[in-house]
């Protein structure tokens, strides 16, 4: 097991390098950089877009170099001014130079500053991870407590009236994109155009501090319930499907069959002997589920929800075309997506040490 962790491990390495090469080479073909940005706004123009639309497209970045004539709407600024820009960005440099610098930094744990906030990137990272993670932590505690005694109910309940309603629901909730929910989500529950039960921005309130411990933990939990409610729909749908499937495939073995001969009760063998088998899969796909609630969510829920977390932090930055913050955010979803697969792996093998990677794979 330890050669196999290692190998798994060490392909952590190329396969990051992988996504941040193919990455680093789109935003080249992405028109509106960092220096654009600045003078869309120094020009009055409020968006770099404009200016690409109003000049039938725009430089990438493998034109900075080119010359300040070459920049939409810079016209109106000096050359000396657009080549200290360039320096100041590193984009004086050949994209092949400022790759290799940037992953010689990230080697050393120096993700570099942001361009537009005067703060480095790890600190940004670190500030912003904790919103994430608890939602990605709740969203997948609250999947698998429904998910697991509604699967294990269809499972016993296969076929009956209340397995095809369930089944139902479930596919409706599966179909639903987690975005689409959130705006449903909103529009009942925070104030759209029904009612204000629920609050639409923030974890929590501006009286924060003045709130007593109790008053904290409700607060907490009054903000994140539709964030939270909004992620957990398409992970809850497929954990509950994962659990029913499983717990049939079990069910239908020669060992239960024989435990029901032997005259133990029906929740003796469902509890005592499939139970164990059946949750093999669905407890070791927890961190693959967390992540996908991670990643798949972030973004959207924590947009909508203005919540302070590394998916709205990633958004802003690709529309700021803040690339440290970019780069630097998307290092650390892969890094967290590639290790939480190895555990997922562990997972499989704490459950049932019967499994052996390293045998499979020779």
């Amino acid at each position: 097991m330890g050669a196999y962790i290692l190998r798994r491990l060490l392909l952590i390495i190329p396969t990051l390098f992988g996504i941040m090469v193919i990455n680093f080479v789109l935003t080249q073909f992405v028109p509106g950089g960092p220096i654009e940005q600045i003078i869309a706004q120094m020009e009055g123009q409020g968006d770099v877009f404009e200016g690409i639309a109003g000049a039938g497209g725009a430089p990438t970045d493998e034109t900075f170099s080119a010359g300040a004539e070459d920049y939409a709407g810079a016209r109106g600024l000096p050359p000396e001014f657009i080549e200290e820009l360039e320096r100041e960005f590193g984009f004086d440099k050949p994209p092949l130079e400022r790759f290799v610098s940037m992953m010689w930094n990230y080697m050393r744990l120096d993700f570099g500053e942001s361009y537009f906030r005067s703060i480095g990137v790890m600190e940004l990272v670190v500030e912003k991870l904790p919103v994430s993670i608890t939602l990605g932590l709740w969203s997948t505690v609250i999947a698998y407590v429904i998910s697991i005694p509604l699967g294990i109910r269809k499972a016993v309940k296969d076929g009956s009236s209340f397995d095809t309603w369930t089944s139902a629901l479930i596919i409706i909730a599966y179909a639903i994109p987690g975005f689409l929910f959130a705006i449903l989500l909103i529009v009942l529950l925070a104030g759209g155009s029904y009612w204000q039960i629920f609050p639409l921005r923030g974890l929590t309130s501006d009286n924060w501090e003045s709130l007593s411990l109790l008053g904290k933990i409700a607060d907490y939990f009054w903000h994140i319930t539709l964030p939270v409610a909004a992620s957990t729909i398409a992970a809850f749908a497929g954990l509950t499907m994962l659990t029913k499937n499983s717990f049939l495939d079990e069910i239908k073995k020669q060992y239960v069959m024989t435990a029901r001969a032997k005259g133990l009760t029906e929740s003796r063998v469902l509890y005592g002997h499939v139970f164990r088998n059946a949750m093999l899969i669905v407890i070791a796909g927890l961190p693959a589920t967390f992540i996908s609630v991670f990643f798949g969510g972030s973004l959207i829920i924590e947009t909508l929800f203005s919540l302070d977390g590394l998916g709205r932090l990633g958004f802003e930055a690709a529309v700021a075309r803040d690339y440290p913050v970019i780069f630097g955010t998307l290092f650390v979803f892969g890094l967290m997506g590639l290790v939480m697969g190895i555990v997922s792996d562990l997972m499989y093998v704490f459950i049932d040490p019967r499994i052996d990677f390293e045998k499979r794979e020779g």
